[in-house]
């Protein structure tokens, strides 16, 4: 199968939420949903020590869209169904179509934490991995001390593959990390 042919829905749904690819014009939502959530966001994620405008959250916004069309990168935006609330973003990144491996990344606004948004999206991005795009694999990667990050793949059955050691920058760019690998395998 040639994964520029891989159809992809107009979303996928759960009982609560609708997940959809990040698409252009969701520029002024995303930054402020990224600008209520900075502080949360901040020692997990390095795109978040860099202060973007409005346009230039649109820019990357359309980067990222560019790369969904070509099945490089799947960044997905989350909504709650019942008032389209854009709860967070995740996707299906480092992408090996050979392998068919994929790791599912993700952040939540910070009002919607600690209410099983992101586990209910993750558990929706595992089927439709398996069952559209064949996955063999499937990884959350995460610092060891994001406890947040840490549950949902704890949760969902994934194995702790082992621990990178000093494996990263941290997001502040100013220590090393370390980096959780989190798999779950086609059997």
């Amino acid at each position: 199968m040639k994964h520029l042919l891989i159809d992809f829905p107009d979303k996928i749904e759960t009982e609560r939420l609708y997940i959809r690819p990040c698409l252009p014009g969701d520029g002024n939502e995303l930054f402020h949903a990224i600008e209520v959530s900075r502080e949360d966001l901040k020692k997990w994620l390095p795109f978040v020590h860099t202060k973007q405008t409005i346009e230039e959250t649109e820019e990357n916004i359309r980067k990222a869209h560019a790369q969904f069309i070509l099945r490089e990168d799947f960044r997905l935006h989350i909504y709650r169904k019942k008032d389209q609330k854009l709860v967070g973003s995740t996707g299906f990144h480092r992408i090996n179509w050979e392998v068919r491996k994929f790791e599912i990344g993700y952040w939540c606004h910070s009002y919607f934490q600690k209410k099983g948004y992101i586990t209910e999206t993750v558990q929706a991005l595992i089927k439709f991995a398996f069952d559209s795009f064949q996955a063999n694999r499937i990884e959350i990667r995460c610092d060891p001390d994001n406890t947040n990050s840490r549950k949902i793949p704890e949760k969902l059955g994934f194995t702790l593959e082992g621990i990178l050691r000093k494996d990263c920058l941290s997001a502040d760019g100013k220590s090393l990390r370390d980096t959780c690998v989190f798999s779950l395998v086609r059997e």
